[in-house]
């Protein structure tokens, strides 16, 4: 399983110190003009080495494109592209050969397969989603031609965390800070908390909140394609995540119908609703609201203090990480959410608009 998608079909190869990594965007359709330099700032926002807080890995992340554009815009032929890895310090992983990192894969690849790669993880490793984030940008790119835009930021890092929904914020100040936070002053705080935790050789977790603005109403299938079961899938392949929820999500769970039913009325000939507790998606079809919804990352499994695991052959032992890893994943998430949200949005706009007209 290293393809998501259904007409528009992401499929990712290479791992994290192997010589590239790289993927195929099928379904993409033809005639989009592709910005480089968008798409090479959106590498910029994920890759490492970008701050104090991330990890100080040197990846420049440039993208090869090998097929599927042609004189700037895509030809609707698949559209294959690598990233090369150059600055991989294996020998970083040589005494994890044979042990059990806690709380990674280590263990149930070994189980899988039977072998594994201990170098930053292999396969298992978060370098992957830098793929993820190229894709998304081609995907960003289609739809901001349809007039519909994705921004995601950072809400929370530990116990620190924003008190107001994301119409409160100015969600593009996010970019301003290393955090990504839109509220200037909790960033300060998210940023320092970060910088502690580093110093200690622990790791923190953190919330990414994700906003879909311009889709229009009737994306996503009745039961087992909602909208809602696209996204949750494609947040949950991301690395380090423990939990998704859109609208008012468990906070609906203790309240009342009559405070969360989102109530329809006619703004000036269409039909709208006074709230969007829903987060834009009802019955698992978008109903023409923004969509809105969380993902939860857990604090990185990489310690950088020592701690009590065992060897493949079930001997007890310790293991003190070595290497460059993030103290938390949350700011460099942020693109990678955005990414994976634009190819399920683009994947269901194409599905949507594939069979519109036909026995019209």
């Amino acid at each position: 399983m290293n393809s998501i998608g259904r007409l528009l079909r992401l499929t990712t190869f290479g791992e994290s110190h192997g010589v590239a990594i790289g993927g195929v965007l099928d379904g993409f359709p033809a005639g989009v003009a592709i910005d480089e330099t968008f798409i090479k700032n959106e590498m910029a926002r994920r890759r490492p080495g970008q701050s104090a807080i991330t990890t100080a890995r040197n990846e420049q992340d440039e993208v090869e494109f090998l097929s599927g554009i042609f004189e700037g815009r895509t030809t609707g032929t698949p559209i294959a592209f690598i990233i090369r890895n150059s600055n991989t310090r294996s020998g970083d992983y040589d005494n994890m050969r044979d042990v059990y990192r806690p709380s990674h894969a280590d263990y149930v690849y070994d189980v899988k397969y039977g072998l594994r790669d201990h170098r930053g993880g292999g396969r298992s490793s978060a370098r992957e989603t830098a793929v993820r984030v190229c894709a998304g940008a081609i995907a960003k790119l289609a739809l901001m031609q349809l007039g519909i835009t994705v921004q995601a930021y950072t809400s929370q890092v530990g116990g620190i965390k924003l008190n107001k929904g994301y119409a409160q914020y100015d969600i593009s100040v996010a970019e301003s800070n290393v955090v990504r936070c839109p509220d200037v002053e909790k960033a300060k705080e998210m940023e320092q908390l970060i910088l502690d935790v580093k110093r200690q050789g622990n790791t923190v977790g953190g919330i990414v909140t994700c906003v879909v603005k311009g889709a229009p109403a009737g994306l996503g299938e009745p039961l087992y394609g909602k909208l809602t079961s696209s996204l949750a899938h494609a947040m949950f392949s991301i690395n380090a995540v423990k939990g998704f929820e859109y609208g008012n999500g468990f906070d609906a769970a203790s309240g009342f119908g009559s405070e969360q039913n989102d109530i329809f009325y006619n703004d000036n000939g269409n039909i709208a609703t006074r709230t969007n507790n829903s987060g834009g998606i009802q019955g698992g079809i978008s109903n023409g609201n923004d969509i809105y919804f969380n993902v939860a990352f857990k604090p990185v499994a990489t310690l950088l203090m020592e701690q009590e695991t065992v060897t493949a052959s079930g001997e007890a032992t310790t293991l003190l990480a070595h290497g460059r890893h993030d103290p938390c994943v949350v700011p460099r998430a942020v693109p990678v959410v955005e990414a994976m949200a634009a190819l399920v949005v683009l994947d269901n706009y194409l599905l949507d608009n594939s069979r519109r007209g036909l026995f019209v």
